[in-house]
């Protein structure tokens, strides 16, 4: 029997990522080719249809090859691919900056640095903390995410996969715990918790960490990579009183929340407070490497010329991208569209935890919904092999969807917001019948 040419190309994919792509580079779904994607769809080698619930893990808001970013990028890369903004300025670099000032809120003058990825975002804005400050402590939360190099891994709060086997870490950071309220073990948790209140931080800059040696707290509104746990708004403020307390700064990472993602431009408008920090990347630029650092002018003054910066940082085909996308969410109204579609999802996700008692918990804020899988509700012992066989099974049937959390066993939504009613649904009747067949055996 002759082998289709097609089912050739993509046999013939996976035996090249077999040999030539390094192991530590995991996919969640290793047997699908992406070939093209338009929207909230992409298609594989084969031709086969997806609906997209991954987003580029949260990169894609305005979705996968919108019209008005690639006439952008082409005519972008028709002038200029790049010069590096060290060694002379140009004009989309100066415009991303001022148009990221604007849109992040703030009572203050505020400055902008622009990088390549949410890593470095966060490795400088350690650097322009610790250089506005004097002082070299970092507080960072237990189960956050903030990215793969050396200070951003030290930040993280998971050892594995993260940190296992890639010490020393950088030193001067310290791990506090975060309000994760399924999985609370304060004993007055359902009428004080002590970490949600801020006492537990407070107790342990008493006793455990010098305050007039930490330069700045760095916390996600919702822990991405964490299970999409939610920040409550109170535990935010808490935050802010702490560090106007010690003289400290608060540093939000917006990596995965920013771009309308939480209902919000910006997850922590929730809680009504403002930063002294805003890390931005992921869904900044459509999919293209781009990344900010936004705060206070005075702030991102303090490292000196060539502190910060980067060969590559700022590239103007990517910042072309970055400003039709910002043009995008004004035009479309994709924040309330977040609104619209975390509503949708939100009780959907819901019915199903009261049909299935695999659900042990619906969490999220706008359009970053979850649901953590469990054995049993009772002692919630994480269901991580029905969690990957549901995203097997997902796949396998059209709907690309990932995990995340702590075991492996949360199931999160992070479609582009400009999927249309009539394809999420498809999606989430995918989702439901896969998880049905799961749970039933």
């Amino acid at each position: 029997m002759a082998i289709n040419p097609v089912t050739r190309r993509l046999d013939r994919d996976l035996e090249c990522r077999q040999q030539y792509v390094a192991a530590g580079i995991a996919t969640y779904a290793p047997s699908v080719v992406v070939d093209r994607a338009h929207g909230a769809e992409l298609w594989d080698v084969d031709g086969k249809r997806y609906i997209d619930f991954a987003g580029g893990i949260g990169t894609v808001n305005a979705g996968h090859t919108p019209a008005t970013v690639v006439d952008a990028i082409r005519e972008q890369a028709e002038k200029l691919i790049h010069s590096c903004f060290s060694v002379a300025t140009y004009e989309p670099y100066l415009e991303m900056c001022r148009r990221l000032t604007e849109i992040v809120p703030g009572g203050f003058d505020k400055k902008t640095a622009l990088f390549n990825s949410g890593a470095e975002a966060v490795e400088n804005a350690v650097k322009i903390a610790r250089a506005y400050t004097g002082r070299p402590g970092i507080i960072a939360f237990e189960n956050a995410f903030h990215g793969r190099t050396m200070m951003a891994m030290s930040l993280t709060g998971r050892e594995r996969p993260y940190r296992a086997g890639f010490g020393p870490l950088a030193q001067d950071v310290h791990h506090a715990p975060f309000p994760y309220t399924y999985r609370c073990d304060c004993p007055n948790h359902q009428t004080h918790c002590s970490v949600e209140s801020g006492e537990d931080l407070l107790d342990r800059l008493e006793r455990e960490v010098d305050a007039s040696q930490v330069a700045a707290i760095i916390v996600e509104p919702v822990q991405g990579e964490g299970g999409f746990v939610v920040a409550p708004p109170g535990f935010l403020r808490k935050l802010r009183e702490i560090c106007d307390q010690y003289e400290m700064l608060l540093i939000i990472d917006e990596i995965q929340t920013g771009f309308g993602r939480t209902g919000r431009m910006f997850g922590f408008e929730h809680a009504g407070i403002q930063p002294d920090l805003v890390l931005l990347a992921k869904s900044m630029a459509a999919g293209l490497p781009l990344s900010g650092v936004v705060g206070r002018a005075q702030v991102m003054d303090a490292p000196g010329p060539g502190g910060i910066g980067g060969t590559f940082g700022g590239n103007p085909v990517a910042c072309a991208a970055g400003l039709a996308v910002l043009d995008l969410f004004e035009t479309d109204d994709l924040v309330d569209r977040a609104r619209h579609i975390g509503a949708l999802v939100s009780a959907r996700f819901t019915a199903i935890q009261e049909r299935l008692p695999l659900v042990g918990d619906v969490r999220g804020i706008g359009a970053m919904q979850a649901m953590e899988l469990v054995l049993d509700r009772a002692g919630k012992e994480p269901a991580k092999e029905a969690t990957a066989e549901i995203l097997r099974r997902a796949h396998d049937r059209g709907l690309l969807v990932i995990k995340a959390g702590l075991y492996d066993n949360v199931i999160r939504f992070l479609a582009p917001l400009v999927i249309d009613d009539s394809t999420l649904h498809e999606g989430l009747d995918i989702l439901e019948s896969v998880m049905t067949e799961v749970a039933e055996g």
